[in-house]
């Protein structure tokens, strides 16, 4: 019989978990190296968002502020982006400016696709609808979008809820015929057939079997719609039938300087850059998600 040893060493406490488990890193790099357009175009969309909503904490005054006796005074340290032909403070007009541009863009893509995605479901799946209403998306789409905003502006006046509902109208069509496309291959498959058959009804079977196949070309389309809805709306502030020249935007900003372009070109530069590289970051995030959500696409990355 063998008598019990003493232990002749203490062993350490264990040490605090400061990095996350191995799996949960690599999981996550691997996401990363797979999907830098989401990672690097999200990134740069919510430091934009953050801007914005951050405006007036951001060294900034107010960007309605008149100064005539400092107009069109060149980036300094007191004015980072410059003055404008009224003396208003160019980065103060360009960070406020950005939750106009990024509101017209969200609620535009929000609204379009709703509104699309409703009208192809029941354009794709009820056939006696479908007819009627593709010939009239047809109908708006043989209009360029931004002759079609224009006219709606001239008869509706200068606001941005105005802008959100003109936009709109003419992005519709576009989500619309994107979500009948995508339906009209998904009610010949066998398991929709099979509901049709059991006697489910329709609108059971549109919200259960087709509705959620629909979603991933939803999202990626509604990123674009997003950016597309920030270039009309600042091309329809720049020719002055956007948002009110009251409302500091991008268009409205590029629109005032445009006179004085060729001697003063930071007027224009700076919110043309802020508008570029929003317009770059949600392009770049609805390719990544394409890319991501496409099982085709997905297999060779």
């Amino acid at each position: 019989m063998s008598l019990p040893v003493e232990p002749t060493y203490l062993a350490a406490p264990a040490l605090p978990d400061v990095l996350p488990p191995r799996k949960a890193r690599s999981r996550a790099m691997r996401f990363v190296r797979r999907h830098p357009s989401i990672v690097l175009g999200g990134l740069l969309l919510a430091l934009i968002v953050l801007v914005a909503v951050l405006a007036p904490y951001l060294f900034t005054m107010d960007p309605t502020a008149l100064s005539p006796a400092r107009r069109t005074r060149a980036p300094s340290a007191q004015y980072w982006f410059g003055t404008d032909m009224l003396g208003r403070d160019i980065y103060s007009r360009v960070v406020y400016g950005a939750r106009i541009s990024l509101f017209v863009g969200f609620a535009v893509s929000a609204v379009s696709s709703v509104i699309g995605t409703a009208i192809g479901l029941c354009s794709g799946f009820i056939r006696a609808l479908d007819a009627v209403v593709m010939r009239v998306m047809d109908g708006l789409m043989s209009v360029p979008s931004i002759l079609l905003a224009i006219a709606f502006m001239a008869l509706l006046g200068a606001s941005v809820p105005n802008v959100v509902i003109t936009i709109s109208i003419a992005e519709i069509p576009r989500v619309a015929r994107l979500v009948r496309g995508v339906v009209l291959s998904l009610r010949e498959q066998p398991y929709v057939e099979a509901a049709v058959t059991s006697g489910t009804r329709t609108l059971k079977i549109i919200w259960r079997h087709i509705l959620p196949n629909t979603l991933a070309p939803i999202i990626v389309q509604a990123t674009f719609v997003c950016a597309s809805a920030m270039l009309t709306e600042a091309t329809l502030s720049f020719i002055g039938a956007g948002t009110p020249p009251d409302i500091p935007s991008w268009g409205n900003i590029m629109s005032e300087g445009r006179a004085l372009w060729q001697v003063k070109p930071f007027i224009v530069f700076f919110p043309a850059l802020f508008l570029s590289i929003t317009v770059l970051a949600v392009n770049m995030l609805g390719d990544g998600l394409r890319d991501a959500l496409d099982p085709r696409l997905a297999k060779r990355i």
